[in-house]
């Protein structure tokens, strides 16, 4: 009989998986990057939000769970519902950092990133009353001609970041970036990276698994195979969601018709999903997590 692949090891129980950790990108629906052709961010506060019932609805359903997560909160956010960030921290979650704008990495100057990131992390801050020690990039946009933005996060006071996303996308990733968390070495001091989580095939490349789109839109069966795999590679499961992706009701906007079908399709099917991936493994936030310790100290960003 053949012998079966490390990629064909699970673990039998979520006790024998690594360390695992959930995050939420917190962002209205109106403020994604598949409708920014469409919507100018001149316009955003003539939309209806929605962004605070969605956050409290998954805020009750990690309660539920028992589940503690990072928090990426867009800055804007921040700055319009503090009462929301202050909610966040109070009922135990991380907050964290993802931008002010909702702007691409690679289509700012480091300037005008230095000058969005700090505005982001300062409301941020002064809405949760603690300090903002992690990033995520809008739409995972730190890429190989973005990695200087990890320089700038470094010298604004952030410990970790978690933008990279090792695979091949029309809007992001580096797919030969390292899938396991690496340190790195900048100009102003390391930085910790939490790559996005990802699992092999015999040889066919990464796949992503375990958050937003992947895990809404692909059967959940894609799901569970996908983080056991990760797992029997030893690389933790870094899960991530939208309060938009709950919302079933929201509004529909025009758009191209790919950016419809990838934001609009199963939205009633997401948060039986994330209960069955809480059944699974437990999951801690970036802050509380011991992935750091293991995480090798790097000159660059090398292949995986």
């Amino acid at each position: 009989m053949p012998q079966r692949s490390a990629d064909d090891q699970a673990p039998a129980h979520p006790s024998a998986a690594p360390e695992n950790v959930f995050s939420v990108d917190v962002e209205d629906y109106f403020q994604v990057e598949a409708f920014a052709d469409v919507i100018p961010r001149s316009g955003w506060d003539g939309y209806t939000s929605r962004v605070e019932a969605n956050t409290r609805r998954i805020l009750d359903l990690l309660d539920a769970h028992g589940v503690r997560g990072t928090f990426f909160i867009l800055g804007w956010v921040a700055e319009r519902y503090p009462a929301l960030v202050r909610e966040i921290v109070a009922r135990g979650h991380e907050p964290a950092c993802h931008s002010y704008w909702h702007r691409l990495v690679y289509s700012l100057t480091p300037e005008e990133f230095r000058a969005d990131t700090l505005r982001a992390k300062t409301v941020i801050e002064q809405s949760a009353g603690v300090a903002v020690r992690g990033y995520r990039a809008p739409s995972y946009s730190i890429v190989t001609r973005s990695l200087w933005a990890l320089d700038v996060l470094a010298e604004l006071g952030f410990s970790y970041d978690s933008s990279i996303f090792p695979v091949h996308h029309d809007v992001y990733g580096i797919p030969d970036a390292p899938r396991a968390p690496f340190r790195l070495v900048t100009g102003s001091g390391p930085i910790v990276e939490y790559p996005i989580t990802t699992f092999r095939l015999r040889g066919a490349g990464n796949f992503p698994v375990g958050g937003g789109g992947y895990l809404r839109l692909l059967p959940f069966w894609y799901t569970r195979l996908g983080v056991r795999r990760a797992w029997s590679q030893a690389l933790p499961l870094i899960a991530y969601i939208h309060p938009w992706e709950i919302d079933p009701g929201q509004p529909r906007l025009s758009g191209r018709l790919k950016s419809r079908v990838r934001h609009y399709t199963n939205l009633s099917a997401t948060v039986g999903k994330l209960k069955q991936l809480f059944n699974m493994a437990s999951f801690t936030t970036f802050r509380d997590s011991r992935l750091s310790e293991r995480a090798p100290l790097l000159s660059a960003v090398r292949k995986g």
